[in-house]
């Protein structure tokens, strides 16, 4: 009889949901990252406009120096059970999951991450499928269901240091809940900015564009001693962050108009990330 002796390595391991960020260095190259983030396409319901579809994703396949995120409810997804009208939409849900696939494909390496929408939800709620989760998958993507938080770098010279890029913290969640005006559904975005520090905020889902700037003031931890009092002293400097709603590819009519919601802007915003100078972030609308 003999004992063994067995070394077993400690790892933190990340618990299922837990909130983690992703990191993405991009070309030190870029002077500029655009972010036309892609949400509620809703592919499936009759109303979708492929057209404002295909050009955002078109816009950055074209464009090197642009990176986007998925966002949610690309998919119509209606059951028996749910409020859309399943004898209407185009396709099964598998079958909006592989168009999706197949249109997303020839972006995946711009694509940085992606969450899923409350009309996919229906479907793992129902079935424990999660047809998101397959899209990343398929796309070689980072996926995270609830929110995802994103570390992007490019660039060089920040601060006129070789070598330094330009670091920008995003988050990205879906969103929740109904509203009606352009405030309430602003105020969601603006909730969530509560919670977790970034330098942009992205919500979804209730289709209308909202950009708004908001400005804190944060401690800087150099410091200094004051010659006339003796005193250690720092400043405190302005740390802008944004806030944006993203938009929809569904044009109006059906449950929107019987329901009393307003058109969406079919337009994507686009998120302009500065690579030279002071750190920026811009909202092209």
């Amino acid at each position: 009889m003999y004992t063994k002796e067995v070394h077993i390595k400690v790892t933190k391991d990340i618990i299922q949901g837990e909130p983690i960020y992703y990191a993405h260095v991009l070309d030190p190259q870029f002077k500029e990252v655009l972010l036309p983030p892609i949400s509620d396409a809703h592919y499936g319901n009759p109303l979708f406009s492929k057209k404002h579809f295909l050009n955002t994703v078109n816009f950055i396949y074209a464009t090197p120096n642009a990176v986007t995120v998925l966002n949610g409810d690309l998919c119509e997804s209606s059951l028996r059970t749910s409020k859309g009208q399943i004898y209407k939409q185009v396709g099964s849900p598998q079958d909006q999951r592989d168009y999706m696939i197949d249109k997303l494909y020839p972006i995946r390496s711009q694509i940085l991450g992606a969450t899923i929408g409350n009309h996919e939800l229906r479907i793992k709620n129902e079935v424990g499928i999660d047809i998101c989760q397959d899209i990343a998958k398929a796309l070689g993507v980072p996926y995270r269901a609830e929110g995802i938080i994103l570390k992007i770098s490019f660039g060089d010279y920040n601060k006129h240091t070789r070598g330094k890029p330009y670091t920008y913290w995003i988050y990205v969640t879906h969103g929740y809940g109904g509203a009606r005006t352009a405030a309430a559904k602003a105020v969601k975005v603006e909730r969530s900015s509560t919670f977790i520090h970034a330098d942009a905020y992205l919500m979804s889902h209730d289709h209308v564009v909202n950009a708004a700037p908001v400005v804190y003031l944060m401690p800087d931890p150099r410091n200094h001693v004051d010659p006339k009092t003796g005193f250690t002293v720092g400043r405190v400097t302005a740390h802008r962050k944004m806030l944006i709603k993203t938009n929809a590819y569904l044009k109006w009519g059906g449950y929107a108009e019987m329901g009393g919601f307003s058109p969406t802007d079919l337009e994507t915003p686009i998120v302009k990330l500065a690579g030279v100078g002071k750190p920026k972030i811009k909202v092209e609308i």
